[in-house]
């Protein structure tokens, strides 16, 4: 009688693999068995008045009525009277004359806007109280037309 083949090593693997491969058929079925069945009514979300995901249903004593005809669709026309004033007044927060260029606070806005030595129409230092207008620069916006304020 001759003898196996077969060596330890052999076995053993094969072995390991049979194991895991039951392992895995184990923990598949166990998956199986233990999977919620979802229904649709779990799945759906509601939006309330506000914009927000809920999982409640919207209150309908809350429903507002609105007409077809208020619905606006596009940007809304350009209204001259609405139109807030070019000219704003500020402050000079910071500003370098040997490199040309500085910083005005808005008074109204509170924000910080550049301004360089070729839009000034008068000589500036800090702490002037300046008129300016707002233009988009290539790097934000940047005061023009800037002079101190009488």
């Amino acid at each position: 009688m001759g003898r196996s083949q077969e060596t330890f090593n052999k076995k053993e693997v094969r072995n390991k693999k049979e194991k895991k491969r039951k392992e895995k058929e184990q923990k598949r079925l166990e998956r199986k068995d233990n999977d919620k069945k979802t229904s649709l009514d779990d799945m759906i979300a509601y939006v309330d008045e506000n914009g927000m995901i809920s999982s409640t249903p919207p209150d309908p004593t809350k429903k507002e009525e609105i007409k077809l005809e208020d619905i606006q669709i596009g940007v809304p026309k350009f209204d001259p009277a609405n139109a807030p004033d070019p000219i704003r007044k500020g402050t000079v927060t910071f500003f370098n004359e040997s490199k040309g260029f500085g910083f005005i606070r808005d008074l109204e806005t509170k924000e910080s806007v550049f301004v360089h030595v070729n839009q000034l129409l008068e000589e500036i230092k800090e702490g002037n109280l300046v008129n300016f207008e707002i233009e988009k620069g290539p790097k934000g916006l940047s005061a023009v037309q800037v002079k101190r304020a009488k």
